[in-house]
């Protein structure tokens, strides 16, 4: 480690030492990469490191778990005199004596027993008290080393009374002694029916005293620090959530106003326009929303505002009955169960759906919740907390203005979707809470595997985060089994191997690429020539920007203009799966569209369609197919709607949406001419000519092979022949059609035969062409 550095770290390490969690784990794990191990003062430093890391190991749980240990032994190895070490194996003693003393249950002796079964109890009594004699003594050892400046911090750090512990030791050794010494003596004095009542008392008695001074000694250690992690006030477990900094503040201060508002009270000033405590919380899925909505509950509880620390969570079909009556029965059951705590409802706006009918009943459960938060016996007994997306609650709320009334808006909390950085802190923590760390490699892997999600807002963020280091814990123990391994790795460490996300691997696995999925079609030469290069430019932008150099802005969003049933919509699946091979779309997926989908029939509507659509495609490839209709005249104004629509979205969502319009190509023309804003938007073209006659025999050979049919030498010549005087279009769905038509001439020829061997069953001959060719010319 260089100087430079090694003075930077020492520094932050200084920082570290008198504050807990200063330094997170990839921090000090880059550090410890960098450490010198035959450098002595920086084995030193490492030692430090390893201490640091497990001392706020332990803080989180107060336990000794297997990395806790782990961390420790590491630090040992590099510095023996180690004292934030020293302290956390002193603080390991106190706390195994908590469990190793006054820990094993003691046989009861009775003078109503047989002899045989007082003597067999008095042997047990004899082992147990050597066993916790000697457990005493170390102990008792242990505790007299006050002279060790890390045991007597760790004793003063968590409360350990060592004194009265002393004085509790001592006594069990004088009363484990007396019931050895009593045990021993009965032993003895036992012949036959014979035995010793005064030695049977004496044992008595000190078990007695024994049993007492176990109790003393259990009520003696609930009372350290470490015994049970202590129940933390709302605002704490605020506090140690990842993120949320403008929530907390929020919070924060919504506590405080309330803590004021109930001082008032209490001095006898009212106030008649209290602040309401029905909350509205929005937000992506993962972002926080049931878990802040459980910590209000718990504010309004600690400051006497509702009974119960409750959440009662419900949705749409805890609410809304099937038929009249049962939508007020069901919610009023729900209020009822809700008083004196919280009532969740996550995905609130599904009460009012679009297009709703007169016996969908969501209305009716709001016009009941808000009855009963307003007027009659339930009023202000119960919170309501609504939650769902920020778009879709402000619909919902703006549709129902006696609800959006008891809602002001500055009870509305919106909760972002986190950073990436703050997406990483969740995973870290997640593998901790499993005793899991991440490798360094393991953290890029997950930093891909976050981006290639994050693509709509139907990502899951915290939710979404645990989820991919839980699969990398099931993919590691899946791998490794039942293998006996010393490895502290195998059990503790998630590389990037286990973080990778299986189903990409299965998915790619002997998959042919789509560069040579394009290549394989039939004609289209002058496309795939123009596919190609495109995608060459694409790759050496991007070599370009890993090598450091500029790179030029590349235009995704294309024109596909030509007839139909050449090859557009074929050859844009393939265009999204080359973006996505290439890492500029997440998903790679198609959606194809018309008009239909994105223009509505009324004002207001055609915009929210048109969006629910792109919404579709994000981290694909949205196929617009005869975008000119958008622009034709004689269509209200929504197809220019969809149009402006679109152009905004495609600003807004960047490189997470490619668009491609597809069309005859003078339409095509008129479109961009009726919208300048498109032209700027949509500068690379594809022309998708119509096929030829020996292009289209080929695809309706293609066609057939891929159903497991062949034709005659002789058949091929023939069906090339035909289609010169077909009328085809020099299109690829006439030349399917063809083949499936063919396909059904071959099974009427030869269906009342007896028996058909595999040959018959695959041929297409010259007869079954004709056929096809009569028919289609007779349609």
């Amino acid at each position: 480690m260089e100087n430079i550095q090694r003075e930077t770290v020492q520094e932050k390490m200084n920082q570290w030492e008198n504050e807990v969690n200063v330094v997170s784990i990839p921090t000090a794990q880059a550090w410890l990469e960098q450490i010198d191990s035959t450098n002595e003062k920086e084995q030193i430093i490492a030692s430090k490191i390893y201490g640091l890391l497990a001392r706020d190991r332990f803080k989180q749980h107060y336990r000794f778990d297997p990395m806790v240990k782990n961390w420790m032994a590491l630090g040992f190895e590099m510095n023996q005199n180690n004292y934030i070490l020293l302290k956390l194996s002193a603080l390991e003693q106190l706390e195994k004596m908590k469990s190793s003393i006054f820990s094993l249950p003691l046989t009861s002796l009775r003078e109503t027993d047989q002899s045989s079964a007082r003597k067999k109890a008095s042997s047990q009594l004899n082992d147990i008290a050597e066993k916790e004699m000697q457990s005493l003594k170390e102990a008792y050892g242990i505790l007299h080393n006050m002279q060790n400046r890390s045991l007597h911090d760790a004793a003063t750090e968590f409360s350990y009374d060592i004194q009265t512990m002393i004085e509790i030791v001592e006594q069990g050794i004088e009363d484990y002694t007396e019931l050895l010494e009593a045990s021993e003596e009965y032993l003895k004095s036992a012949s036959g029916s014979f035995y010793s009542p005064e030695q049977v008392k004496r044992i008595k008695n000190t078990i007695s005293r024994i049993t007492a001074l176990k109790q003393q000694w259990k009520t003696l250690m609930e009372q350290t620090k470490t015994f049970s992690a202590q129940e933390q006030k709302p605002l704490q477990e605020l506090e140690r959530m990842i993120g949320l900094e403008n929530i907390k503040s929020r919070v924060h201060r919504l506590f405080h106003y309330l803590q004021y508002q109930k001082l008032r009270k209490e001095k006898g000033y009212q106030l008649n326009d209290e602040r309401s405590l029905h909350i509205v919380l929005t937000g992506n899925p993962g972002t926080g929303k049931t878990m802040l909505a459980r910590l209000l509950a718990k504010i309004y509880n600690q400051l006497g505002l509702l009974q119960r620390d409750d959440v009662l969570e419900a949705d749409r079909s805890q609410l809304v009955g099937g038929y009249v009556g049962q939508t007020e029965e069901k919610t009023m059951n729900l209020v009822k169960e809700a008083v004196g705590g919280v009532l969740f409802i996550d995905e609130a706006y599904s009460l009012k759906r679009d297009g709703m009918s007169g016996n969908d009943f969501g209305q009716t459960a709001v016009d009941t919740l808000v009855s009963a938060m307003t007027s009659g016996e339930y009023a202000g007994t119960f919170a309501v907390i609504l939650a769902g997306y920020p778009e879709e609650m402000r619909q919902f709320l703006k549709a129902n203005p006696g609800l959006r009334s008891r809602f002001p808006e500055s009870n509305h909390i919106h909760l972002p979707n986190y950073s990436l950085d703050e997406l990483k802190q969740i995973a870290e923590k997640v593998a901790l809470d499993n005793d899991f760390v991440l490798s360094t490699e393991a953290q890029k892997e997950l930093e891909k595997r976050i981006e290639k999600e994050q693509v709509d807002e139907s990502f899951g963020n915290a939710r979404t985060v645990k989820d991919i280091v839980m699969d990398s814990i099931f993919q590691k123990g899946a791998k490794i089994g039942g293998n006996s391994s010393s490895n502290m790795d195998d059990f503790a460490l998630l590389t990037a191997e286990d973080m990778k996300d299986p189903s990409i691997e299965e998915q790619t696995k002997d998959q042919t690429s789509p560069l040579e999925q394009l290549d394989v079609l039939i004609g289209l030469d002058e496309v795939k020539q123009e596919m190609k290069k495109l995608a060459s430019f694409i790759q050496v932008q991007a070599k370009r920007r890993q090598a450091g150099y500029r790179a030029v802005p590349i235009q995704l969003h294309t024109v596909f203009s030509g007839p139909p049933g050449t090859g557009k919509t074929t050859v844009a699946s393939l265009y999204a799966g080359i973006l996505k091979e290439m890492g500029f779309l997440k998903r790679g997926h198609l959606i194809v569209s018309g008009r239909s989908d994105l223009v509505a029939e009324y004002t207001g509507q055609t915009a929210i369609k048109t969006r629910k659509k792109i919404r579709e495609a994000l981290g694909g490839v949205l196929f617009i197919d005869e975008a000119y209709a958008l622009a034709a005249p004689g269509q209200a104004d929504f197809g220019r709607e969809a149009l402006d629509t679109l152009v905004e979205e495609m600003t807004k969502q960047d490189e997470n949406l490619v668009v491609i319009l597809s069309g005859y190509p003078g339409p095509m023309d008129q479109l961009f001419n009726a919208n300048p804003g498109l032209q700027s938007r949509f500068k690379k073209s594809f022309y998708f000519p119509g096929f030829n006659v020996a292009d289209l025999a080929n695809i309706t050979i293609n066609y057939s092979h891929n159903y497991g049919y062949y034709f005659e030498k002789e058949s091929e010549i023939l069906l090339k022949e035909i289609y010169e005087y077909m009328d085809t279009s020099g299109n690829a769905r006439f030349a399917e059609d063809m083949a499936e038509e063919i396909f059904q001439q071959q099974a009427y020829r030869i269906a009342d035969s007896m028996e058909l061997n595999t040959e018959q069953l695959q041929l297409l001959t010259k007869e079954d062409i004709q056929a096809a060719y009569h028919y289609k010319q007779s349609e």
